[in-house]
């Protein structure tokens, strides 16, 4: 077990496609949807059970902007800073999280481990925008100050339920 991925989830995972090389994608995008990212013990493993190379896995993972290779937080918040939520403010949305979370520089995910901030070109609900979702649940036309009450909200709930 490392960082709370189990080896052998992965390695039944990787044996489902039959640990072929030209499933690689689908074996990645199966682990990062129980996991939330690829660990750098994944992706070795990935290469051992398929065959190549790590730098081959590497490669790949980065080359996809859809795997993480960082560790995520419980929540993924999404700030939409499509055309329309653009214009409708989602960056001062985006920064109030962002302050909220003391994250500093590059940091996406708060100290805690809670919380993980993004932002993506469009959600595709422009008639509610701006937009943000938690876990992929949409919030609409929020505001800086709706953005910290859902986090205080969802920080409580998971206090809560700890």
């Amino acid at each position: 077990m490392s960082n709370g991925i189990s080896m052998e989830r992965v390695e039944e995972i990787i044996d489902s496609y039959d640990s072929q090389f030209h499933h690689m994608i689908a074996i990645m995008q199966d682990i990062q949807a129980e996991y939330k990212y690829l660990s750098p013990a994944v992706l070795e493993r990935i290469a051992q059970k398929l065959g190549v190379g790590v730098a081959k896995v590497y490669s790949v993972a980065t080359f996809y902007e859809n795997f993480s290779l960082e560790a995520k937080g419980k929540y993924i918040i999404k700030v939409c800073d499509g055309t329309a939520c653009h214009v409708r403010k989602s960056q001062p949305i985006f920064n109030a999280i962002k302050e909220y979370l003391e994250l500093e520089g590059k940091q996406k995910t708060s100290a805690d481990g809670l919380f993980t901030l993004e932002t993506v070109a469009c959600l595709g609900a422009c008639g509610l925008a701006p937009v943000v979702t938690v876990n992929d649940q949409v919030h609409s036309k929020m505001s800086p100050e709706l953005a910290i009450e859902l986090l205080e909200t969802l920080r409580k709930e998971d206090a809560a339920n700890a």
